[in-house]
Parts: structure tokens; C-alpha cells; sequence
């Protein structure tokens, strides 16, 4: 006899606890610094401040995004965000480029790092995991080349004032940081959940050998994964050159953690079981509202990577269950009653 279905209403609840549980926490988690720093944590300065302290890395997650939705991984974005920073700054103050043309390069240069480790990993076959820990020591080696292990440091007159604005600029009384995340997150939200191409990229995640029998080129998407994913990394790159306004060889792996913590976080909310940009977006916020509030209460500095591993380790057993829980529910949907064969007496 088959186990009693959940009660509709249960059903209804758990779905709506495990698409947006994640975000009401937020709101939760905002209230209660908001209640125990009344003083400093709810006011329009400390907001702008997390929103332009933690851009770089959502922007860094939702490229991160897109892989994963595929269910591969890219280790070097940590990597390939310290060669652009690096690269920006080198083509700006050393070579004295426009800063629009060496934007326009850097950005160009993730895509292509980026369709190359789509290649390593699809036509190379080797995983995810190592091929992209390989490209981005490569990278790693090519930023210590270009700078020598030392700062890059603007002359006298520093940058161009239109290169810092990009980062340093407000719009509506925010930071305009912000609102590249909000536009990266819309355009990844189109991508994956209203064109073909984020259809595609769900099905070779979900199933490989699936998406090759019902001809889906899964190689081709891959590799595009991952070049869209280098081209974010690009974008981040430029925009934490334009904050930082010095070369450091070795920033990159600063962010890696955080990134992969919202991206995989991220797969539990909205669309539990598969890496979303909306869903980043949430796990991004939860996130910097967390590390605000621990910091304002005078935590230690080695807070921050306890607070990002364990949240990590948690992200990852989320997703897991998730994507469990998403399965078995597939597989216990109701089935269709057996039609009575024609002639049959009823």
C-alpha cells in the first residue's frame, strides 16, 4: 500500500518555506543587528557601505552561477579576478591605455580565459575541479609575471576620474555598484530561467547523458558556461581596480570563498535544487548582512573565513538536500490511473 500523500497545504508550505525561508532570514537577520545596533546598523551609511564593500564578490557569485548550473565548477575565478584587477591597472598606469579600451581588453581576456578552461575541461576530459585549479595557478604565475610580486601604484596625478567613477559613483542615493549586481542578476535570470540556453544548461547539469540523447550539444553549452562566466569574472576584475585604485598580485583569492558560498547558498532559495541568479542574489544578501552585523559587534578578524567556511559547509549540505528532496518529489508525483483497454466491461 503506497504511503498517504502530504496534505495540500502542508505541501504548499514546505515549498514556500524552502523557496523563501532563505530571504525571510534576511529580513530576520537584519532585524535583529537593527535592534541590537539601532545606532549604527539601520541607517543609509552602513547600507551603502555593505552594498559597496560586497558588489565585487555578488558579481563574482553570479558569475560563478553559471558552471555550477551545468554542474561544474570553476575554481580559478578567484585567480582570474586577480590577473584582470592586475591586467586593468598595468594597461592604464604602465602602458598609459584609454581606460575604456583597457576595460573593453580585460573584459574581452575573461571571456577568452574562460572559453579556455570550457575547452580543458570538455574536449581534455578532466574534471572540473582540477583543470580549473590548473588554469588558475597558470593565471596566478602570469599575474606575479606582470607585476613582478609588487603593487602597482598610480602616479602623482592617479586615475582617470571616469575609470574611478565607475565603482566610486552613486545613483538614487545608493552606490552605483549595486546596480550593476541588480543588472547582472536580471540578465542571468533571462538567460537561465526564460531562454533556451539556461533550459539546456539545467538539463546537462541535471543529466548529461539525457541532454546528449535528446541532441543537446552539451560541449558547446559548456564551454559557453564557462566563458560567460570568465566574461563576469572580467567585469569584476575592472570594477575592483576602479575601487581599490592600486595593483595587488595577490586580492584574487580573497574572493573565491565568499563566491562560491553565495552561488551554492543561492541553489537552496527560490529555485531550490539548482543554482539560480536570483536565488545568489538572496544568499549574497544574507551574507553581507551577516558579516556587517559580526563585524559591528566587534568580532575578530578571524571571524570572517569561520563565519564563510561554516556557512559554506552548510550551503553545500543544503543543496544536496535540496536537490534530493526536489528528485524524490518528481518521483512520487502522482501518476496517471491505468486507462481501461478498449472492450473492456466496465
Amino acid at each position: 500500500m503506497p504511503p498517504p500523500s502530504p496534505h495540500p497545504l502542508s505541501r504548499r508550505f514546505g515549498h514556500l518555506l524552502g523557496a523563501y525561508g532563505l530571504l525571510g532570514f534576511t529580513v530576520l537577520l537584519f532585524l535583529v543587528f537593527s535592534l541590537v545596533l539601532p545606532d549604527t546598523f539601520p541607517t543609509l551609511d552602513n547600507i551603502s557601505a555593505v552594498l559597496s564593500n560586497q558588489s565585487v564578490p555578488a558579481i563574482l557569485a553570479l558569475g560563478a552561477t553559471l558552471p555550477i548550473a551545468t554542474g561544474k565548477f570553476d575554481l580559478s575565478i578567484g585567480y582570474g579576478l586577480g590577473l584582470a584587477h592586475v591586467m586593468t591597472m598595468q594597461l592604464i598606469v604602465g602602458r598609459g591605455w584609454p581606460w575604456p579600451l583597457a576595460c573593453l581588453v580585460v573584459v574581452a581576456g575573461g571571456a577568452a580565459v574562460g572559453a579556455v578552461n570550457g575547452v580543458v575541461v570538455e574536449y581534455a576530459r578532466i574534471d572540473s575541479f582540477i583543470a580549473t585549479l590548473g588554469t588558475g595557478s597558470v593565471m596566478y604565475a602570469f599575474t606575479g609575471w606582470i607585476t613582478g610580486g609588487a603593487r602597482i601604484v598610480p602616479g602623482p596625478h592617479g586615475l582617470p576620474a571616469a575609470f574611478t567613477a565607475l565603482y566610486d559613483s552613486r545613483f538614487l542615493g545608493l552606490p552605483v555598484s549595486a546596480f550593476y549586481v541588480l543588472a547582472l542578476t536580471a540578465v542571468l535570470w533571462l538567460l537561465l530561467e526564460r531562454l533556451p540556453l539556461g533550459r539546456y544548461l539545467y538539463v546537462i547539469g541535471s543529466n548529461r547523458r539525457a541532454a546528449d540523447l535528446v541532441g543537446i550539444p552539451s560541449r558547446r553549452y559548456v564551454i559557453l558556461a564557462f566563458t560567460g562566466s570568465g566574461l563576469v569574472v572580467g567585469i569584476a576584475g575592472v570594477l575592483l581596480a576602479a575601487q581599490q585604485q592600486i595593483g595587488n598580485p595577490s586580492v584574487g583569492m580573497d574572493y573565491l570563498l565568499p563566491a562560491f558560498v553565495g552561488a551554492l547558498l543561492g541553489s537552496t532559495a527560490i529555485r531550490p535544487g539548482r543554482a539560480n541568479a536570483l536565488g545568489t542574489l538572496v544568499a549574497v544578501t544574507v551574507l553581507a548582512v551577516g558579516l556587517a552585523g559580526i563585524g559591528q559587534l566587534g568580532a575578530q578578524f578571524w571571524v570572517t573565513p569561520l563565519f564563510d567556511g561554516s556557512t559554506l559547509l552548510i550551503a553545500v549540505g543544503l543543496a544536496g538536500y535540496a536537490a534530493r528532496r526536489q528528485l524524490r518529489q518528481r518521483r512520487a508525483g502522482p501518476s496517471r490511473p491505468p486507462r481501461d483497454r478498449p472492450g473492456t466491461a466496465t
